[in-house]
């Protein structure tokens, strides 16, 4: 689900109430055979009004693709882009990021295209699922997302510091 959507200004700093646009939830969706998604309406309203539906779609070190409104993207392309490029484990990531990195609109009837080498890096076919990640999403290809989920999440060393004292 989509939340804080209603009055979300463009610029991304969320609705009159303060909230920014949080993307949530797991859907089970069909690529058609032009290789575009059909945005649930849960998100789609949130995607159009924070960011006027302009989105860019980018690869993931997990073998996903994330897709951002815009305005998020922004932020994350510019901090990426300070960093030294001389330094080859740097230059790795922008190559990832940024190089993959591709601007989609929302059609008029709520799809958007997923680029045919940003398919075949994340390995989609027809059956995907799009996963609400906060102020992103992660889109998967069914079979991997659901590996990635019978994987039980294992702590080796411990529990990261950031998580202890996170109660659910």
């Amino acid at each position: 689900m989509a939340v804080g959507t209603n009055g979300d200004r463009a610029d991304g700093t969320g609705n009159g109430a303060g909230r920014p646009v949080v993307f949530r939830g797991v859907s089970e969706l069909v690529l058609d055979a032009k290789g575009r998604l059909a945005v649930p309406a849960r998100h789609r309203d949130a995607l159009a009004s924070y960011g006027a539906g302009r989105l860019i779609i980018t690869a993931d070190l997990g073998g996903c693709l994330l897709i951002y409104p815009l305005v998020e993207w922004e932020t994350i392309e510019a901090d990426l882009m300070r960093l030294s490029s001389f330094d080859e484990k740097i230059r790795s990531v922008q190559r990832l990021f940024v190089g993959h990195a591709d601007d989609v609109d929302i059609d008029a009837a709520g799809r958007i295209l997923i680029p045919p080498a940003l398919r075949r890096y994340a390995g989609l076919d027809k059956r995907v699922v799009l996963v609400g990640q906060g102020r992103k999403l992660e889109l998967w290809d069914d079979v991997r997302w659901q590996a990635q989920i019978a994987q039980p999440i294992s702590f080796a060393g411990g529990l990261p510091r950031e998580l202890e004292g996170l109660s659910l």
